[in-house]
């Protein structure tokens, strides 16, 4: 239909409504037995009131309105144009001495406006309608009755109603049961997920219970997986930093969200103190935790944000990323690597920075084992670099990231930053500049992890490898881990190795199997798993703290502080003076085990757990067998 016809089939049903009005209000107020004159005088009066009410209405745009959007500002419009159109009638009618009653101006004027709304209404309710036959809405369940669901069933109801109809919500509280939320009731408990999809035809089902832990996501997770549904979830409060769900931010259910810890207990305005309108510059701010570090500082409004790394590729990302979200924030991209003193010293000079991050280090255990030179001169002599120009250059706090791999270190690189530590606790001791060091354990999706290696062997068709069935690690999301690093920075006195809370230890083995079948696969039957043995450096267990450190309780409920072994400024610098000088890797470790005690007795400790090649081969090469049996 045209626009003219849609215009002409208002007004003529605008003009039956308001013909009608004024003998319906005569009806109702002589109760049936209306006389004749009053009748014929209406009759007489009816072309005015029709061209009036018309034109009126005309005037004030109701006939070039999209009214199958209709909402209360063309509610509003309609009341306004019957009122100025009723006001120009009855003071004609009246003055003209009519004799009708002053009340039938008020009723007529009451059902105008409920019938002309009704039926601007009435095409909405048509076209929403037609559109729901022409396109089949999908059924979708809301597990969640809170303020996450609340806002996730308006926003469907709003947004995209046309293919989406929520048909009611699950949750374990008893008290919400059978009660109406925007209009849908609250159906039953997880334990009702199947017969509920069952009996309602769901074909979606979204999780939206944000600030709940990963053990109480496992179990509503096995219930849906009873069914065939498309499952979303809301996203963990590390990501919904406003606290507000959006139908935007619904995706499917990743590893991190079966990880969820506690939420982060933030504050603010501490971290706020030390990093607002300063100059703060962040090493290794192309890598995984580094990004994220200075996303996170670029909420806050430093006065500059100083993002150095090697790698041009990652650290222009992250500069593109950073200028999109904060235009007004002066962000200054360095390509510089952390060991070279001249280049380094010059950076302090041009920025001055205020705050430093100092996230870059040599990671992979693996690859350090057969180039300690590199875990060297990168993780110790690259961290002694920077904290030297931060202290010559006046920087107030200083916060390195470290590994729980510190903790009776195997590898080379573990050995490395635990030195890293020690170089920078030795820097506090007489220095105006606060140098703390933030050890953590692994961080779930960051370059080089496990996560991303299983996403492409799965992606591959498999076989998922894993080193060793027992094999465990701390784990912690990206965000949580940035929060926490800032906070730290934020409570610091100088001298601290800050240890986070990382919860419970996960076994790689879970994480295998949730990512397979979170990829719509079946362990073992679709996706092999395969075990390779450990590789040279690693061990089965991760620690946050040596049996001799113990912690000491912060101001933070998830940030605690090691008690650290000492070691004389004279021997560390004794020490590193001849790691310059060697570089053949028994040369190395002799040197890191005269340093870090912890080396040489965790290599004692779990060297003969090292064997040979052949002999690991032969060991997993069993327990793979043995595994798959069990499976089997």
């Amino acid at each position: 239909m045209s626009r003219i016809a849609k215009s002409l089939f208002l007004m003529a049903l605008d003009a039956m409504i308001v013909m009608t009005t004024p003998y319906l209000s005569l009806f109702l107020r002589f109760e049936g037995s209306v006389e004749a004159k009053y009748i014929l005088t209406m009759l007489g009066f009816l072309p005015l009131i029709v061209a009036v009410r018309l034109a009126t209405f005309y005037l004030f745009g109701l006939y070039n309105r999209l009214w199958r959007y209709a909402s209360i500002n063309e509610l509003v419009a309609i009341i306004m144009a019957v009122t100025a159109s009723s006001v120009v009638i009855t003071a004609v009618m009246y003055l003209s001495g009519s004799g009708i009653p002053r009340s039938i101006y008020i009723m007529a004027w009451l059902f105008d406006i409920a019938l002309i709304g009704g039926s601007r209404l009435g095409v909405r309710i048509l076209y929403h309608i037609r559109q729901r036959q022409a396109n089949r809405s999908v059924n979708v369940l809301i597990i969640g009755a809170g303020d996450a669901g609340a806002m996730i069933a308006r926003e469907i109801q709003q947004r995209v109603g046309d293919d989406k109809k929520v048909i009611g919500f699950i949750d374990d509280d008893a008290s919400k049961h059978n009660q109406m939320l925007y209009g849908t009731k609250v159906l039953g408990t997880r334990n009702d997920i199947v017969p509920i999809v069952a009996t309602c035809q769901v074909q979606e089902i979204i999780i939206a219970m944000p600030s709940i832990g990963g053990h109480l996501l496992r179990q509503i997770m096995k219930e849906c997986k009873k069914t065939n549904c498309a499952i979303k979830v809301v996203p963990g409060l590390y990501e919904l930093i406003d606290g507000k769900a959006s139908v935007d931010q619904l995706r499917n259910v990743d590893l991190e969200d079966l990880l969820r810890r506690e939420p982060v207990r933030l504050d603010l305005d501490e971290i706020a103190n030390y990093l607002a309108g300063k100059s703060v510059l962040v090493t290794g701010a192309g890598g995984s935790v580094g990004s994220e570090i200075c996303r996170q500082i670029a909420r806050i409004g430093p006065a500059n944000l100083v993002l150095l790394g090697k790698g041009e590729n990652s650290i222009y990302e992250i500069d593109r990323e950073l200028k999109g979200k904060y235009p007004s924030l002066p962000i200054k991209p360095v390509i510089a690597d952390v060991r070279d003193a001249t280049r380094i010293n010059n950076v302090f000079n041009t920025f001055k920075p205020e705050v430093v991050f100092h996230a870059a280090a040599h990671k992979h255990v693996p690859l350090m084992e057969t180039q300690p030179e590199e875990a060297v001169n990168n993780n110790v002599f690259g961290t002694k670099v920077v904290a030297e120009a931060a202290e010559r250059h006046g920087t107030t706090t200083f916060v390195m990231i470290s590994t729980d791999k510190a903790v009776n270190p195997t590898s080379i690189m573990g050995a490395t930053k635990r030195l890293a530590e020690l170089v920078v606790n030795n820097l506090s001791k007489n220095s105006k500049t606060k140098f703390i060091a933030v050890r953590f354990g692994n961080v779930l999706g960051s370059r080089g992890s496990v996560i991303p290696l299983f996403r492409q062997q799965i992606a591959a068709g498999g076989p998922v490898t894993v080193t060793h069935p027992d094999m465990t690690r701390y784990f912690m999301t990206i965000p949580e881990a940035a929060q926490l690093v800032l906070q730290a920075g934020a409570i610091a006195q100088g001298g601290e190795v800050f240890v986070l809370d990382m919860g419970e230890p996960v076994k790689i083995l879970d994480l295998a199997h949730d990512l397979i079948e979170l990829s719509g696969f079946t362990p073992e039957t679709d996706i092999p798993i395969v075990f390779t043995g450990i590789r040279p450096g690693e061990k089965l267990f991760e620690e946050l703290l040596t049996a001799e450190e113990g912690t000491q309780a912060s101001k933070h409920e998830k940030i605690f502080v090691a008690n650290l072994r000492p070691i004389s400024k004279d021997r560390l610098n004794r020490g590193l003076e001849k790691l310059k000088k060697f570089s053949e890797i028994q040369d190395v470790i002799a040197i890191l085990e005269e340093l870090v005690p912890y080396y040489r007795e965790a290599r004692r400790q779990y060297g003969s757990k090292a064997a040979t090649e052949e002999q690991r081969e032969k060991e997993y090469g069993e327990t793979s067998e043995r595994h798959q049996s069990a499976v089997q």
